[in-house]
């Protein structure tokens, strides 16, 4: 019997193990092939029982089946299903392209898994031990199912194109010999990528990658305490929304739903730095109850991000920055306990349509916040503050914080910039408090009044003249466009002349400080 005969035929090949004799058959039959012992410990994958020849496939059979394998029994599929199985060699499926079903459970690969440029139609390998996962530019038409299982050597799957979805949940991935556990850089995936409870050691690499609906990582735990980056995803599309958020621990969750009352918590948990730098996400990034573990060189870099929804609502990070430079978002949800101190926040061309504070966050933290973002001065954070508030009918706020943004250039002027400043805002704070003006007008013109009630006032001209009235004439005084006829007719001597000129000085400069804040008005308007 000839080899290719005997395939056709479905006879099984002569060199087969028992166990191998038996996966076979269950290949053909397309019926799950399960060694495993019923002992939770000895079945364990990632335990240290050793599963013997009794339990032992090679690769090489694996392959076989997989890329030409017998024909299935009449009226079956072949699919590979093995449960509680140890793999033997390197499976090299390079190029290959495997029609069969694969789902591989609790199974024990002793060395690397090769499916470079491999096609398939799905592929599960549930709570699995593999040394190590190269499986760039694989194409599948389906799922990629990798949950639960363990990668000592990192998960590679740049250029990958996965059908539909991608599952990492409770996955655990040690970095690679360049020090990532993940490579996906330009990962295509058709639907959903869920790294739900996901423990990664070293850095996740996602740039360029496209998910067709949401990328969720609730609940994991990123590490890379041998690098800058723990997540670096630049130029990350994502059809709807990106969530770095708790998980429920220990009870059958569906993705995405809130935890039954009692359930456990996870908090999404990063020791390393983001890059998530020109991603686009189609609903929101979530970063609810998120924390954050940084270097001093370390940040969230958000920079030139384009969501309809930031949810920043995570821990204060206690080290490293928070960059939002040119990020552009409609609704920024924020909690005043999440953004960082002055000096670790940047948000230079940060753009947003609507705030949505979750609990108290009053004017005054908030003008705090901008301050915090800006090391020197620079108007645009301000500004776009103001015109949110004012878009939202808080016209009021929106003046305070134009006020403030004066007060913030005033620091830096020279000593004569500065003390003209200071007029102003003690005046009409620079023009955001008109009512000031007139307070102090009346101020004067009471003061002024009482004071040349006292002072001698001989006529300039003999003849006849009005009464003396010290009100008028200290209104002529501080009005300094209107001539209403009063000093010219009296002649003043001494310190009189001297506090007359003063109160031309006082007028002058009240309005003149009136006038610059109605064109600044102006020109806001």
């Amino acid at each position: 019997m000839t080899e290719g005969a005997g395939l056709r035929a479905g006879d099984l090949p002569d060199d087969l193990t028992a166990a191998e004799a038996g996966m076979w058959q269950a290949f053909r039959n397309g019926s799950v092939y399960d060694l495993s012992s019923g002992d939770t410990v000895v079945d364990d994958p990632h335990g240290g029982h050793p599963w013997g020849p009794g339990r032992t496939v090679r690769a090489r059979i694996v392959c076989w089946l997989l890329l030409d394998g017998p024909p299935a029994l009449a009226g079956r599929v072949s699919s590979l299903k093995l449960r509680g199985v140890q793999i033997s060699g390197t499976l090299d499926l390079a190029g290959g392209v495997v029609g069969p079903y694969v789902e591989l459970r609790g199974c024990r690969f002793e060395r690397e898994v090769l499916l470079p440029e491999a096609r398939f139609t799905t592929v599960r390998m549930i709570d699995c031990s593999v040394p190590r996962l190269e499986a760039a530019r694989v194409h599948t038409e389906g799922d990629l199912h990798l949950p639960r299982c363990r990668f000592l050597g990192g998960v590679r799957l740049t250029d990958a194109h996965i059908g539909t979805d991608l599952l990492l949940n409770q996955a655990i991935v040690h970095r690679d010999r360049s020090g990532r556990s993940i490579a996906a850089d330009g990962m295509t995936v058709g639907q959903d990528l869920q790294a739900e409870l996901l423990e990664s050691e070293g850095e996740l690499s996602l740039r360029s990658a496209k998910v067709g609906v949401s990328l969720s990582l609730r609940g994991a735990r990123l590490s890379n305490r041998y690098g800058r980056l723990a997540l670096n995803a630049p130029q990350l599309t994502v059809e709807r929304t990106l969530y770095l958020t708790p998980a429920g621990v220990g009870a059958a969750m569906v993705s995405g739903a809130t935890p039954a009352r009692g359930t456990r918590i996870q908090r999404f948990e990063c020791e390393g730095g983001i890059r998530l730098d020109d991603g686009r996400f189609g609903d929101a990034v979530d970063l609810e109850r998120a924390r954050f573990a940084f270097t001093d060189d370390q940040e969230l870099s958000l920079r030139r991000v384009q969501t309809p929804e930031l949810r920043f609502l995570g821990e204060r990070p206690q080290r490293g920055k928070v960059v939002l430079s040119g990020a552009r978002v409609v609704n920024l949800i924020d909690r005043a306990s999440a953004w960082p101190g002055p000096g670790n926040l940047h948000m230079g061309g940060f753009q947003y349509e609507n705030l949505v504070p979750q609990g108290p966050f009053p004017l005054q933290e908030r003008l705090e916040w901008v301050a915090a973002a800006t090391a020197e001065y620079n108007p645009e954070p301000y500004e776009r503050l103001a015109a949110v508030l004012r878009a939202s009918g808080e016209d009021v706020e929106a003046r305070e914080v134009l006020l403030a943004k004066q007060r913030r250039r005033r620091e830096g002027l020279p000593a004569a910039a500065k003390l003209w400043g200071y007029a102003q805002d003690w005046t009409v704070a620079y023009g955001y408090r008109p009512g000031r003006a007139a307070v102090w007008m009346a101020v004067l013109w009471a003061a002024g009044s009482l004071a040349f009630a006292h002072a001698s006032h001989p006529p300039a001209q003999h003849g006849e003249h009005p009464p003396w009235n010290p009100a008028l004439y200290v209104l002529d005084l501080l009005l300094p466009v209107i001539d209403l006829g009063q000093t010219g007719l009296w002649q003043l001597r001494g310190g009189w002349q001297w506090l007359s000129t003063a109160m031309i000085l006082l007028g002058w400069i009240l309005a003149t400080s009136v006038a610059a804040g109605a064109s600044r008005l102006l020109r806001r308007n």
